[in-house]
């Protein structure tokens, strides 16, 4: 079954629904092909923020820092039941579109999933600096990505074009507000890191009633690369 997912490496909620989404496959029986789209949370962040992410998000929406600790603590407490170690007191964010180009490099190369994991353990788990050239190069090595290749494409604009592609799709095309954005067969969308007994549903759903259709929800999307919860 062909899925499509929008998702940002900085969305720890992207990170828990890849685990979910593969969770119910492997309980399923089920082979996926899966394709990754770019979308980036804050495609105007800096290559690295000066200020902690707690900081940063509590500027951003108004609350305390205590406030969105809090939230991160239990966003954790969610990753750790999918396998996930999400060090948030080590995130360090900042701008993703080099990632997101070499993640359309590495889907190329039949490599696409291994880099969005190695992208999503480095900046959860590992607290590496998402934008900077070290990481990039870093997790590039990790899935065996040529390095002058991978050389090639930071030193130019190449992928660009894909990235910036995807994010027209999703919110021209789409209508996507926040990741994680699922599309199975590519005519059932579903979103957010939906528990493993949705993600069953729509995979009976696709293989029953090949015309049927899934409304998207709202449930653990993050609109930031965090949640929209700090909006309300």
């Amino acid at each position: 079954m062909r899925v499509d997912i929008w998702s940002d490496v900085v969305c720890p909620f992207c990170y828990i629904g890849k685990k979910r989404l593969e969770a119910a496959a492997e309980q399923a029986g089920l082979a996926l092909e899966v394709h990754w789209h770019s979308y980036e949370l804050d495609p105007e962040a800096p290559v690295r923020q000066e200020v902690s992410n707690s900081e940063r998000l509590a500027q951003k929406y108004g609350r305390t820092v205590a406030d969105v600790e809090e939230m991160q603590r239990n966003i954790a407490t969610m990753a750790a039941e999918e396998g996930i170690q999400f060090n948030w007191e080590n995130a360090n964010s900042g701008n993703t579109f080099n990632a997101h180009r070499l993640i359309h490099l590495a889907q190329s190369k039949g490599l696409g999933s291994e880099a969005q994991e190695a992208f999503f353990y480095s900046y959860m788990t590992q607290g590496l600096a998402i934008g900077e050239r070290e990481t990039l190069e870093d997790v590039a090595a990790r899935i065996g990505l040529n390095p002058v290749e991978v050389e090639d494409v930071l030193n130019s604009e190449e992928y660009s074009d894909f990235v910036k592609f995807d994010e027209d799709v999703a919110r021209d095309q789409l209508k996507v507000t926040g990741v994680p954005f699922f599309i199975f067969d590519q005519r059932i969308a579903l979103a957010g890191a939906q528990p493993r007994e949705v993600f069953l549903q729509v995979f009976e759903k696709a293989l029953q009633n090949p015309k049927a259709e899934v409304e998207a929800t709202d449930a653990a999307i993050a609109q930031d690369d965090q949640t929209d919860s700090l909006k309300h």
